[in-house]
């Protein structure tokens, strides 16, 4: 039986000079991607902590010669981040359960019900995947307009609960479940129902955790569609406010609003992570 192939060999690596190369290799490729990723998020956070002129100088300053915390605290003040903030968690959070249920309960019927039709059902849904989504825009806000949910979180929700990618992603992955697992829940007298949530929902953690980052994310990040469906100011988003609110308003303190904004959309893709891969181990199914 053949060994398996690497970049470097056993021999090689079984060398003191082999080893401390591929060490030293090893160490400087991580280092250096880690700065590529980690070193915008400190020039970000770090540029919040400078004056407004240290901020604006050419050559910029990689360590601030002052440190403020201010820029933090005029951000949380001066731009009401705690309104919004909460708007755009209220937002997300109604978004992310009525697509998780509805998407869901979809992809379940589609792939485990096999309704009449279905194949058809499913390309009809993902060819919206083909129409622009700038083309949605006009058609969405009007059916938004002529059912007075202007300026409501449910011009928010309801829109979001049509995706098809999603779906489409629950749906694959649900056809990867074996039907043994569901017919031996049959025969225990599971109805369809109680097999989607005791079987099929503890062994989908990872890929509802994938759609749930997708939806959270998506409707946090998004600023054209609240913006046209939210105009009081005291019920927009912390997207929209960002740039309603910026007029004015010292560099420094835009930043600082900006990390702010960004702490719970990594705070919760960091909590995401972890659940992801203890799903993958949970829920695996052995043949």
């Amino acid at each position: 039986m053949s060994g398996t192939r690497t970049l470097v060999s056993p021999a090689t690596l079984a060398r003191p000079r082999g080893r401390a190369v591929y060490w030293t290799v090893f160490t400087g490729v991580v280092l250096l991607f880690a700065l590529a990723f980690l070193f915008p998020v400190y020039w970000m956070v770090t540029g919040a902590m400078k004056s407004p002129d240290e901020v604006a100088r050419t050559p910029p300053t990689i360590v601030p010669e002052d440190w403020r915390l201010g820029g933090y605290t005029d951000a949380w003040d001066l731009m009401q981040l705690p309104t919004h903030l909460w708007n755009t968690v209220v937002q997300a959070a109604g978004a992310w359960l009525f697509q998780l249920v509805l998407c869901t309960a979809a992809a379940y019927a589609l792939s485990k019900l096999r309704p009449a039709f279905g194949k058809v059902v499913l390309g009809g849904i993902l060819a919206t995947l083909m129409v622009p989504a700038q083309a949605l825009v006009v058609p969405k806000y009007l059916t938004v307009a002529d059912l007075g949910l202007l300026n409501d979180p449910l011009a928010i929700w309801l829109p979001a609960v049509a995706n098809a990618f999603n779906l489409y992603l629950l749906k694959r992955f649900f056809d990867q479940i074996p039907r043994d697992v569901l017919e031996a829940a049959e025969m225990d007298g599971a109805g369809k129902l109680r097999t989607l949530w005791s079987i099929v929902l503890p062994m989908s953690r990872p890929v509802l955790g994938v759609v749930s980052i997708f939806a959270l994310v998506a409707v946090w990040q998004d600023f054209l569609w609240p913006l046209m469906v939210f105009s009081d100011t005291d019920r927009q988003p912390i997207s929209v406010a960002l740039v309603q609110l910026s007029q004015n308003l010292p560099l420094t303190v835009l930043i600082a609003a900006m990390v702010i904004a960004s702490i719970p959309m990594v705070a919760l893709f960091l909590v995401f992570q972890r659940h992801i891969i203890a799903g993958i181990s949970a829920g695996s199914t052995k043949g």
